[in-house]
């Protein structure tokens, strides 16, 4: 080690020891490290694979392909299977999803996400003395966009009927055991459970006169969810009858739940509660199918939904990491950390400036965000030897030919907002560094995601979320209202293009991802967690392209995660230079790490569940990866 130090500083006068260390290690170790063991295998299939958030939900996907379904359908029932489960969403929430149609060989983007309902404007909120739309309540909801995101997939791109797919859902509904993890969200959540009357009867169980937590393994039974579930097969049932086709069939039920009785009563129901949605907001919503952004990384092609969620911040990062050799910096080295969290950093400072609805002025400059001349840009700004605390966003609009409208208010944009002081939302460590296990174990484990592929080439990646224990229930609907109203700002200093407004849908941190290489699918990939979503999916892809783990592996790896970024969530609060990292990660590099300016936090647990399926195309196989975190569960064949 000696002769290594002295070549070293010869020619890099004051760099420490350690950085030395984590360059020139690489040289003497393979830069593949995929011999490593996991804790649960992979995945194989031929015919289809299918892994979602619960063990039951994938069941369902399995049952539908026996259905001869395709991946579409198997998807369809997944989502509907998790939202009746609970599993850190509900029917009222959103949808997110890239499809890849073999008939055209394209990547299909829909956009199933609420929007704000009439009446929500910035001076609503501001004049009741909210920064921001609150995080549970009434008021916190959007328009529910899952049933409308399952059953437009369903008749675009599927093949059974709306009855097939929501079968196991009903049966569900109508009474399955209660899994713990459930169980235990229910008795976190008592306290605001017990404010809202539907809700509190649905969520606890009527033990003589009174109510009580459900225990695990008990039956869990929604009767109002299993007749708005049975209206809506009834209505696609009706319409075959009166000679319309799959596709129109499935649309009535969509009809029926946005415009009918379904509607009426949600409207009713939520008005009770304090939400301000109307039969208008529900009848003028609607699912966009949409063209999907994409860059170029290492001879992939890799695909994100656009600036109303925070996908492209991956594409960005991706971007300014392709300007570094990663390979030869070492997996998980200090100085791989430091660059991929200083691209992570680069790349969210814009997200928290420059994303929102592209359907609302001031248009978004995403072709700028996406240029490789833009990302040389921010990549040159990298010190390697310090993180910097106050990365701010950069101006992409020379890098598409045009004037930014906001450099005033890029000129007073600072990562630290004035709400930094409080403790982290949803299990954001805050700067005292006080933070329970659970706390940021219930963080990671938020959302859900759905993995789904066939024989035919039909390839699913889906993140839905929203209406998450706890949820306000609307009336006899069964269906719990989303909170992501709260993910909007009421400043316009603070996001321009995310200011509250009815009809706009907010910025989201739903994010599913796919990679194809020559035109076809290489990786489908998505995971839950928050804003830490697109930072464990860059970690996860660069684990397959770049240090050759298979999906498994790469699932199961260790995370870093930065919190420099502002929050999406409640008081959307920032943490300049807090870094949470894996325990593995070896005490060297986390004295460089700190040393370089991070406030380390140290968990077992650095990510969500992240989800995957790699397409092997030299033996015509499927392999499924689904992390070994959480209840995440995959079923192949």
């Amino acid at each position: 080690m000696p002769p290594i130090r002295r070549a070293f500083r010869r020619t890099n006068p004051g760099v420490p020891l350690a950085w030395a260390v984590s360059v020139l290690l690489p040289a003497l170790v393979p830069a593949t490290v995929g011999a490593q063991e996991t804790n649960k295998p992979v995945l194989h299939g031929t015919h289809w694979v299918a892994i979602t958030g619960k063990p039951l939900a994938a069941t369902a996907g399995a049952l539908t392909f026996a259905r001869g379904g395709n991946a579409v359908d198997a998807a369809c029932a997944m989502l509907a299977a998790t939202s009746t489960m609970w599993d850190v969403l509900s029917w009222g929430g959103e949808t997110q999803a890239l499809i890849f149609d073999p008939r055209s060989g394209r990547v299909v983007g829909v956009n199933a996400l609420g929007v704000a309902p009439t009446g929500a404007t910035a001076e609503f909120f501001r004049e009741r003395g909210m920064r921001y739309p609150p995080e549970y309540g009434g008021l916190a909801a959007v328009t529910p966009g899952t049933p409308g995101g399952l059953m437009v997939m369903l008749a675009e791109f599927g093949r059974l009927t709306l009855a097939d797919v929501l079968a196991p859902a009903i049966e569900m509904a109508d009474g399955y055991p209660i899994e713990a993890e459930t169980a235990r969200s229910i008795e976190r959540n008592q306290d605001r459970i017990v404010s809202w009357a539907r809700t509190r009867e649905t969520m606890l169980i009527r033990d003589g006169d009174s109510l009580r937590v459900p225990r695990a393994g008990e039956m869990f039974r929604q009767p109002d969810l299993a007749a708005t579930l049975r209206k809506l097969v009834e209505a696609e049932r009706a319409a075959r009858e009166a000679g319309a086709t799959r596709e129109e069939a499935i649309l009535a039920a969509y009809d029926r739940f946005y415009r009918g009785d379904i509607a009426e009563e949600l409207v009713r129901g939520a008005g009770e509660e304090g939400a301000l949605l109307t039969r208008e907001d529900l009848a003028g919503w609607q699912v966009k199918l949409e063209e999907p952004v994409h860059v170029a990384y290492r001879g992939l092609e890799v695909f994100k939904l656009t600036t109303w969620t925070q996908g492209p911040a991956m594409l960005q990062a991706l971007n300014i990491l392709e300007e570094f050799d990663l390979r030869a910096m070492g997996y998980n080295s200090a100085r791989y950390i430091h660059t991929v969290v200083q691209a992570m950093q680069s790349a969210f400072a814009d997200r928290d400036f420059y994303y929102g609805d592209p359907a609302f002025p001031p248009e978004e400059p995403i072709e700028g965000l996406l240029s490789k001349a833009y990302a040389r840009a921010r990549a040159s700004e990298i010190d390697p030897s310090r993180n910097d605390p106050d990365i701010r966003p950069g101006d992409p609009y020379p890098f598409q030919g045009g004037e930014n409208p906001f450099t005033g208010l890029l000129a007073n944009w600072h990562t630290v907002p004035v709400t930094s002081g409080s403790d982290g939302p949803r299990g954001v460590p805050g700067p005292s560094g006080v933070s329970s296990r659970d706390d940021i174990a219930n963080f990671l484990l938020g959302t859900t995601s759905i993995q789904a592929a066939d024989a035919d080439g039909w390839v699913v990646s889906v993140t839905p979320s929203g209406g998450w224990i706890p949820a306000v229930i609307a009336g006899r609907t069964g269906v719990g209202l989303s909170q992501r109203a709260q993910s909007f700002v009421t400043d316009p200093s603070e996001n321009p293009y995310n200011v509250i407004e009815p009809g706009k849908r907010p910025r989201v941190t739903l994010t599913p991802g796919m990679a194809l290489r020559d035109g076809r699918p290489l990786l489908s990939f998505a995971v839950q967690g928050g804003d830490t979503q697109d930072q464990n999916l860059l970690q996860f892809l660069l684990n397959v392209v770049e240090f050759g783990m298979d999906v498994q592996q790469a699932v199961e790896a260790a995370n870093v995660n930065t919190f420099q970024l502002r929050s999406s969530f409640a008081d959307h609060g920032s943490r300049p230079g807090r870094l949470l990292v894996n325990g593995e990660t070896p005490p060297w590099v986390r004295a460089e790490l700190a040393r370089m300016g991070y406030d380390l936090l140290v968990r077992n647990r650095t990510s969500g569940p992240i989800n995957a399926i790699w397409f092997d195309r030299a033996h015509g196989t499927m392999w499924g990866g689904s992390s070994d975190y959480g209840e995440d569960y995959g079923i192949a064949w």
